[in-house]
């Protein structure tokens, strides 16, 4: 039995009809809404075909049909188009990204949030893995009397700060001159690289071993690269606005999952390989996830280094808007980590 034109129209109708109503559809439906100068007999016969090609499945006697995975793989490979998004949703985009955004922590944060406004589906954004990034400047910058910022911006364009102590006798000039020999000591190395550094130069800059001592301590909680990568996850309860997960232990397996964040970050990483990733339903592999799919997409950064969005959503999701917006989301993104303001 081959999968002609006809039928693949139909399958169209009815998976956009699903994905919208969460409905078994029948061929009536498709007759009434969808203009294909069918009969609700014919339309019964092909949705019969592709039920035995296993594009359809039904969950009643007498009920109408639903799609399978089988169906959804094709639905994504070969009938829809990755559309284009509104313009104000763009917009909404940018705005969000207008301000500077100091820290890498915040930056995937807020990503994750307007990827799950914006998809009304969960969202998870992983930072940038693969070489580690390297330091270009060191800045000290007055905040008090006995107060100092330090400011470290590597070539990945990510920025970590922290308030250290400085005694009340350095004016602005000396933090500038200190941040100076900062950078000159510590440019080009890794957050690790200075960590194991910052021990020698304590020693060998005692008037300065306030802020040293500040900067050691910080780098070796936050920036020594030893810690768990941070995941950011947006809209973990908008999955349990889909009638898939009334079920209540299919609601309580997902957000077990969207807790473990180690776990959660496995599933979400990509190889690289592939700028967009689309699993549904049994191909992601994860128990009690066989109706959910999982869409991903990269950014990358100045150095190269590369992250990951990805958008989780029952399987009947919105394909075609969930890949524009990731889309976008990762263009912004890899602008904010390599373009000309983070230099």
């Amino acid at each position: 039995m081959d999968m002609d034109e006809r039928k693949l129209r139909i399958l169209q109708a009815i998976i956009d009809d699903y994905i919208l109503t969460a409905v078994p559809v029948g061929s009536r439906t498709i007759s009434k809404k969808y203009d294909m100068g069918l009969s609700s007999a014919t339309i019964r016969n092909e949705m019969s075909d592709l039920e035995e090609l296993g594009y359809l499945d039904q969950p009643h006697v007498s009920a109408g049909r639903i799609p399978s995975a089988k169906a959804y793989r094709l639905y994504v490979d070969t009938l829809i188009r990755s559309g284009r998004i509104s313009d104000d949703t763009a917009e909404s985009i940018s705005e969000h990204f207008a301000g500077r955004l100091h820290q890498m922590e915040d930056v995937i944060d807020r990503a994750a949030r307007v990827i799950s406004d914006l998809t009304e589906y969960t969202a998870v954004v992983l930072p940038p893995k693969g070489k580690q990034p390297r330091i270009r400047t060191v800045q000290l910058v007055p905040v008090s009397d006995d107060t100092a910022l330090v400011v470290i911006v590597t070539d990945s364009g990510v920025v970590r700060d922290n308030i250290v102590h400085v005694s009340s006798q350095i004016d602005a000039d000396t933090l500038y001159a200190i941040s100076r020999s900062l950078t000159q000591e510590l440019r080009g190395r890794t957050l690790q690289e200075a960590c194991e550094l910052l021990p020698e130069m304590i020693g060998r800059m005692k008037e300065n071993q306030d802020i040293l001592q500040g900067l050691y301590g910080y780098l070796q909680e936050r920036g020594n690269g030893t810690r768990a990568p941070h995941v950011a996850v947006g809209g973990t309860s908008k999955m349990l606005r889909y009638p898939e997960y009334n079920d209540v232990e299919k609601a309580r397996n997902f957000l077990s999952l969207m807790e473990t964040h180690d776990k959660l970050a496995d599933i979400i990483s990509t190889n690289g390989e592939m700028a967009f990733t689309v699993r549904i339903g049994p191909e992601t592999g994860i128990p009690g996830m066989e109706d959910c799919s999982i869409v991903t997409a990269t950014y990358s950064t100045r150095s190269g280094q590369q992250g990951t969005i990805g958008v989780i959503g029952p399987t009947r999701m919105q394909y075609s808007k969930v890949i524009s917006i990731l889309n976008m989301m990762g263009h912004q993104l890899t602008d904010m980590f390599s373009g000309e303001e983070q230099k």
